[in-house]
């Protein structure tokens, strides 16, 4: 059997072992910590829940729902204009998604033609890279470093190259790096994107998990931006409806539309007791947001400060569900250091590696369990001595 040549491009690799070792360990009776899917933890609100039960009580919610319901575009159009300020024509600037993911995988299809150049951040969440790569394009990375606050700079990427290219993916709060972008970088970006004559892809999963008393905004509510980009939106992380694959894509007319046409060729719409509870969830009492915000914040510190109490220094990330951080010292290789740790405590990591040649040298953590699992992981790993370089 022969099969494509685009699956050259992806691989099973850490993930895959991973989870391997999981699957052992579990079956050993051994202790396992998960923190590295971000997979939130967290349910949904009681009205959310009910609003889905119900509406999947009614035999008549199972026909293919085909098209998003008129009352879902306006409950997320009225969602914008309260949380973000940003107007959005229902009809024709708002087109569900089957999750952030699914858009993420599929808008490359509607908008780039093979060989096409398309700049992705370096690192990046894998869908960011892998969309384009399904799509044939070609990709320039964009590098977030440290020494920048993980943001973007613009003015690195050659003329040639945004000359070439067709759309730009970009995401603050960012995953992995967990970094914010200040406004001028979002003036700076619609100048740039008018300039070459790019189309910008904005992901905006995290915008409601920012800490300190930190806000975040869209993207879409700048001058300029509706003319050159679309914004992805998530309620997997915010409202706890990961698993009901619920999220937007909003902005620029004509990049809405041709998503839509493709999206009707290839799916039947969002089933439609989801939509009754993605209507309840953006429209209903908003408490929870401010309740889930806070629960991260306080696993984030548990974690950040009991790891730099074991001498692994970890800055605390100002937004996302997630921590960035640099490897101990002692070890080289990032996968190492997730596999040894799941090896000798249980707790698993993503390494950095998995988002991209400059994810190297770092790990990322979820916060996907509770305190109680946290401080436990946090004993596991003191009395593996991992973190001793002399161990």
């Amino acid at each position: 059997m022969e099969f494509a040549k685009r699956m050259n491009h992806f691989s099973e690799g850490i993930f895959t072992r991973l989870l391997e070792i999981k699957r052992e360990r579990l079956e050993k009776g051994q202790a396992v910590i998960d923190l590295s899917v971000g997979t939130p933890n967290i349910p949904p609100a009681p009205h959310i829940i009910t609003a889905l039960c119900e509406a999947a009580a009614d035999p008549q919610n199972y026909i293919y729902a085909v098209n998003d319901q008129s009352e879902l575009l306006q409950a997320a159009s009225t969602w914008y204009k309260q949380r973000y300020n940003v107007d959005l024509d229902p009809k024709t600037q708002i087109c569900s998604l089957l999750g952030s993911q699914e858009g993420l995988a599929h808008i490359s299809l509607s908008i780039v033609d093979e060989g096409d150049l398309v700049l992705v951040p370096d690192p990046c969440y894998p869908v960011f890279a892998d969309g384009p790569l399904l799509a044939g394009a070609e990709l320039y990375y964009m590098p977030q470093q440290e020494e920048h606050g993980y943001v973007i700079q613009l003015e690195d990427i050659p003329a040639d190259i945004a000359a070439r290219a067709k759309f730009m993916l970009v995401s603050y709060p960012n995953n992995p790096t967990t970094a914010m972008a200040p406004e001028q970088f979002y003036v700076d970006l619609i100048a740039f994107a008018k300039k070459y004559n790019i189309i910008v892809l904005h992901d905006n999963a995290y915008s409601e998990l920012v800490f300190d008393g930190k806000t975040c905004g869209s993207f879409l509510s700048l001058p300029g931006a509706m003319d050159v980009g679309i914004e992805f939106n998530s309620l997997s992380k915010t409202y706890g409806l990961a698993g009901a694959r619920i999220g937007f894509c909003v902005g620029n007319a004509s990049v809405v539309s041709v998503l839509k046409k493709l999206k009707s060729n290839m799916d039947y719409g969002m089933f439609l007791p989801i939509q009754r509870a993605a209507i309840a969830a953006i429209t209903g009492d908003q408490s929870q947001v401010e309740q889930v915000r806070a629960i991260y914040e306080e696993r984030r510190d548990i974690l950040c400060e009991g790891f730099s109490r074991l001498g692994w220094h970890i800055a605390k990330p100002e937004a996302t569900m997630f921590i960035w951080t640099r490897i101990p010292a002692h070890y080289k290789s990032s996968e190492q250091f997730a596999t040894d740790l799941v090896n000798q405590t249980g707790v698993i990591v993503t390494p950095g590696s998995a988002f991209g040649p400059s994810g190297e040298g770092y790990v990322r953590l979820a916060l996907v369990q509770s305190q109680e699992q946290l401080e436990q992981a946090l004993q596991y790993v003191e009395a593996s001595g991992i973190l001793n370089p002399n161990n």
